[in-house]
């Protein structure tokens, strides 16, 4: 064999040996990372079920102050104006806010 052929051969066997070498750390990467996917989808989903809790405690809040917010019968017409324009003004700043967001 030539000189040349040797190198060609010491190529051809050191990329293969790069390649395998890289292959192989890749492939025990993702090994890693198959690993830890049921926990972080365990994770997520239990985040979500925390926060679909919260969100369904904050609105029966928002319905139970609603209802608070309701006018009661009054005996007194001038009371029972005064809630209503309060609830007015309520409702209008909330649009205002939500305009403003």
């Amino acid at each position: 064999m030539s000189n040349s052929d040797y190198l060609i051969k010491a190529t051809v066997k050191k990329i293969s040996e790069r390649l395998n070498k890289t292959f192989i750390g890749k492939v025990e990467e993702a090994a890693n990372v198959a690993q830890e996917v049921p926990e972080m989808l365990k994770k997520e989903i239990e985040d979500l079920k925390d926060e679909i809790i919260q969100e369904a405690k904050r609105l029966e809040e928002i319905e139970s102050d609603d209802n608070l917010r309701e006018p009661k019968a009054s005996l007194n017409p001038q009371v029972e104006q005064s809630l209503e324009k309060i609830e007015s003004i309520r409702t209008y700043l909330e649009n205002l806010n939500e305009l403003l967001e």
